[in-house]
């Protein structure tokens, strides 16, 4: 069977065209990793259209671009299907993909509301092929919640201090003995929302782990690859002595909800002083279109 779709601008209405990219981010392969929506051009839309197109979409989160502010490449604003946030990693690294396929850069330099986000690009015959931000520094402090939080996941302790990092996003980390048992984690989601923090449970040893993240209060019940939840594990995993500072890990995600991803990570630094955190990754450009949008 073979239909003659009518083109978006033959529908009989007025409406503004609004071209977005489908980005897979912190995969090699399409339809893997985590899903992004690049809408290529945020002027002419209100803060509302951006909240309700990013629901639209119903990605982790989706991006909107805008001319820069800074002294950046290009002024990226970050909505889940919830909420605004300021810093997040899969958008900031499959965002670059994109502004530095369009720009011929081999680095760009994303303005968010946690601060300007640098982005290094590697290239093979002209094509992109890695990506690596440098992230915001994060803070840290002991979880205040840990109890409700251990009991929500169904364990009773984890290996490594629960402890909360804030990077724009907020996420705890609680260690399992082993990727078995991250797998098996069934967590109870109404506590977690209410937690209100992304919720990272993980296991691995040496440069390989393993994350599941969690993060339903702002309408993600699970994420396929976060990229703002790499950087402090790396930071966490070299302050509590479990890999060297500046030695860079691999970390496996998304594979439970069929969105296998794979995140690089290292912090560099002391336990009292970071001095850098950068994750990178693969990001494919696997489909455009447009929005029709009346007013």
């Amino acid at each position: 069977m073979s239909l003659v779709i009518p083109a978006l601008t033959d529908w009989p209405q007025d409406a503004e065209l609004h071209p977005y990219l489908v980005v897979d981010v912190f995969t090699s392969r399409p339809l893997q990793g985590n899903q992004l929506g690049v809408f290529v051009d945020g002027r002419p839309l209100l803060d509302d259209e951006m909240r309700r197109l990013a629901r639209e979409m119903n990605f982790a989160e989706t991006v909107f671009l805008l001319p820069p502010k800074q002294g950046g490449d290009v002024w990226v604003r970050i909505f889940t299907p919830d909420e605004e946030l300021p810093f997040a990693g899969h958008p900031i690294l499959g965002t670059a993909f994109v502004v530095g396929q369009a720009l011929g850069a081999d680095s760009v330099a994303l303005e968010t509301a946690a601060g300007l986000v640098p982005v290094v690009l590697e290239r093979t015959d002209g094509r992109i092929t890695f990506g690596r931000m440098t992230q915001p520094i994060p803070t840290w402090e002991p979880f205040a919640r840990e109890r409700e939080l251990l009991d929500a996941l169904g364990v009773d302790s984890s290996l490594l201090p629960v402890e909360l990092y804030r990077n724009g996003p907020e996420h705890v980390y609680v260690r399992f003995p082993n990727e078995e048992a991250v797998v098996a984690v069934a967590p109870d989601f109404n506590v977690l929302k209410d937690l209100g923090v992304g919720v990272n449970c993980f296991a691995g040893s040496g440069k390989s782990w393993k994350n599941r993240m969690f993060y339903p209060s702002v309408g993600v019940a699970e994420d396929a690859a976060t990229g703002s939840a790499a950087g402090p594990l790396a930071v966490h995993l070299a302050r509590h002595g479990q890999i060297a500072f500046g030695e860079e890990i691999e970390i496996t995600q998304g594979a439970e909800i069929g969105r296998p991803s794979v995140l690089y990570a290292k912090a560099t630094g002391t336990p009292d002083q970071i001095e850098s955190v950068q994750v990178g990754g693969v990001a494919q450009i696997v489909a455009d279109g447009r929005y029709r949008i009346t007013s």
